[in-house]
Formats: C-alpha cells, sequence, structure tokens
C-alpha cells in the first residue's frame, strides 16, 4: 500500500547552512559530531513518507554536515529501479515502507552489509538475519470498523476470517498498494502456499476494493463498508488533525500473534556500489541512532520508532503489547505474493 501512488520521481535537495568540525567513522550510531563530505551530496532513494523522511534526514545533515538528495516513489518501483540501474545506479542508500522491496534489491546482490554497530541499535526482530539491510521503523497491521456498525463481539478473531462467506461485501481492501502486499507476504510466510491462496480467493470473493488506505478508512467511516484493513498510522494521523474521516471508525488489533497482528518494517540499506559508502553508512547509523529516531517519534508521521530505548509517540499503543507474529523481515517473498494476488485476480 503506498500511502500514495505516485509514477513519477520527485527531487527533494536539503541544505544546511552550517558545518560542523569532527568526523564520525563508517558504522558511528550518528550520535557524535560528524564532518562535513567532501564529497556530493548522498542521493538518498525513498519510498517512505516524505514528512518523516525529511524530519530524519534534516537532523543527519545538521548533525554531520553531510548533505542528502531524496529521491521518493513507491516501494516497488524504486526497488525495480535500482534492481533495473544494477551497478551504476546513483543511488547511495535506499529506504523503504515495507520490507519485501528492499529484500528484492538485496537478493539481487546490490546492498553492502550494514555496520554492525547500525546493526546493534535495533532489535533483531526488526532487520533481515543476513544483515543486509537494518530496520528504522515499523507499522502495525490493524482492522478499522466502524463503531456504529459493528460491535467489539462482532469482530473477526482473525485476518484469516475474513475469506468466510459472512463477510462477503462487509469490508475493504487496498491490494494495488505495498501495505496490503506486505500484509499478504506475511500470511504467506506464516501459513504457507495452499492457505494464502485460499485466502486470496476469498477476499476476491468477498472485499470491496478502494486505492489505497486512507480510501479504505474513509469508506469506513462513511458507513459504506463495515471494516477495512489498513496500517495503524491512517487512524491515528487523522484522528491527530480534524479527524473528519475516522469520526466513526474504531482499531482492532488481532494479536495472538494472529497474521493480522503483522508488524511491517520500512528498511534501510546501502547500496553496495556506491562511492560513498562511509558517508553512506552513517546515514543508516543515523537513522537507526537515538537522535534519528527521536526525530521519528516525534514527528507527525506516528509510525512506530525500533531503535532501542526510544519510545514512539505516546499516542501508540506499545510496540512490544502488539502480540505481533515473529517474522523475519528478510524473508517476505515479494514476488511470490504478486503471483498469488494475480492468480486470485486482485492485481
Amino acid at each position: 500500500m503506498s500511502r500514495r501512488a505516485r509514477s513519477f520521481t520527485v527531487l527533494i535537495t536539503l541544505t544546511v547552512t552550517a558545518l560542523l568540525a569532527g568526523c564520525g567513522g563508517s558504522g558511528d550510531s550518528g550520535t557524535s559530531g560528524g564532518s562535513s563530505s567532501a564529497a556530493g551530496p548522498l542521493t538518498l532513494y525513498n519510498a517512505q513518507h516524505d514528512d518523516l523522511i525529511t524530519a530524519m534526514v534534516d537532523g543527519f545533515t545538521q548533525q554531520t554536515g553531510i548533505k542528502v538528495e531524496i529521491r521518493s516513489g513507491d516501494d516497488a518501483e524504486l526497488a525495480n529501479q535500482i534492481v533495473a540501474e544494477g551497478k551504476a545506479s546513483p543511488a547511495d542508500v535506499f529506504v523503504t515502507e515495507n520490507s519485501p522491496s528492499i529484500d528484492l534489491v538485496s537478493e539481487a546482490g546490490l546492498l553492502a552489509p550494514v555496520d554492525r554497530s547500525t546493526l546493534a541499535q535495533v532489535p533483531s526482530q526488526y532487520s533481515p538475519a543476513d544483515g543486509s539491510w537494518v530496520g528504522f521503523a515499523a507499522r502495525s497491521t490493524v482492522l478499522a470498523y466502524n463503531s456504529g456498525k459493528l460491535t467489539q463481539a462482532q469482530l473477526p478473531a482473525s485476518l484469516l476470517d475474513l475469506a468466510d462467506p459472512a463477510w462477503k461485501g462487509r469490508f475493504g481492501i487496498a491490494p494495488g498498494g505495498a501495505d496490503f502486499q506486505a500484509i499478504v507476504s506475511a500470511v504467506l510466510a506464516l501459513r504457507g502456499e495452499d492457505a494464502t491462496r485460499a485466502w486470496l480467493k476469498g477476499l476476491k470473493d468477498n472485499a470491496q476494493i478502494y486505492q489505497g488506505n486512507t480510501a479504505v478508512m474513509t469508506a469506513v467511516n462513511q458507513g459504506e463498508i463495515e471494516a477495512g484493513v489498513i496500517y495503524h498510522y491512517y487512524w491515528f494521523k487523522d484522528r491527530a488533525e480534524s479527524g473528519d474521516n475516522s469520526k466513526n471508525v474504531e482499531l482492532h488489533y488481532f494479536g495472538n500473534q494472529d497474521p493480522g497482528a503483522f508488524v511491517s518494517v520500512s528498511g534501510a540499506g546501502v547500496i553496495a556500489s556506491s562511492d560513498q559508502s562511509d558517508e553512506a553508512q552513517q546515514l543508516v547509523a543515523y537513522l537507526t541512532g537515538p537522535d534519528g529516531q527521536k526525530r521519528s517519534a516525534e514527528s507527525t508521521a506516528l509510525e512506530y520508532a525500533v531503535g532501542n530505548g526510544v519510545a514512539s509517540a505516546p499516542a501508540l499503543p506499545p510496540l512490544d503489547g502488539l502480540q505481533a507474529p515473529a517474522v523475519d523481515p528478510g524473508t517476505l517473498n515479494g514476488p511470490k505474493v504478486t503471483e498469488l494476488m494475480q492468480e486470485a485476480g486482485l492485481l
């Protein structure tokens, strides 16, 4: 799910008015003073929300003096672009909303190992076992429901229950986006291909289709549907603003290690062909370090901070209380998910 459907790349150049002295080596957490880079600015391919990544990168530049050019697009678009560019890619760092796209780049052999000191800044469940990239933010799967149409007792016990004919026409999904596809990848990892195929067939029969998570939530709010599968932060962001699209909506957390309690990880990785690998490693270290994570938690994005010892926004239910299923984010099979969703007629 992309929070936006973008077929073009936006270039944002972040500058600073002063460069700081001192130098942090590769793998530095970014918490100590760095030095300005004599090389050109880093090129960051960004599939995350612009407001979140801009706040974090601005802090990095203020702290280190290293300028960053951000080229924004959606997960699949930028991942496929990097693979097509190969060793000629101008990218130095790649960050995603969901992990299947950065896994695609990793599987193509285009990521450098993340410094161990950087990996150590984040609990191991938020990075792949091979250390090819590192998590820097997370989002929880939820069922948004219209509280005037459903009581808690009427909510499904599992995300997989939505394939039951009893739910036909009553809920919505946004299958064309990277967010929902990441959720499907968790179902595949946890339940296997046959169960995922059957579940997707049920969704094809039962679900109303929308173009994005905001559209799903709005439809729930208006009573067009009773419920919808989204990520948590759409609701929290709307409530923090006007509440116009969520005033009739509440969130159901599946818990119990259900696939519907899946926590998707936003990944950051260093492109192996970068000619500024030290600076690129510093940027990834900053994103996962205390200052970068604090900026994330204080931003309007309302995604989860994942760095050790950094609390997420107070409005969010604690991440460690969501009872999410254990999934190695490096094993989520995006291409297979696309194949299964196409087979089911959802793509």
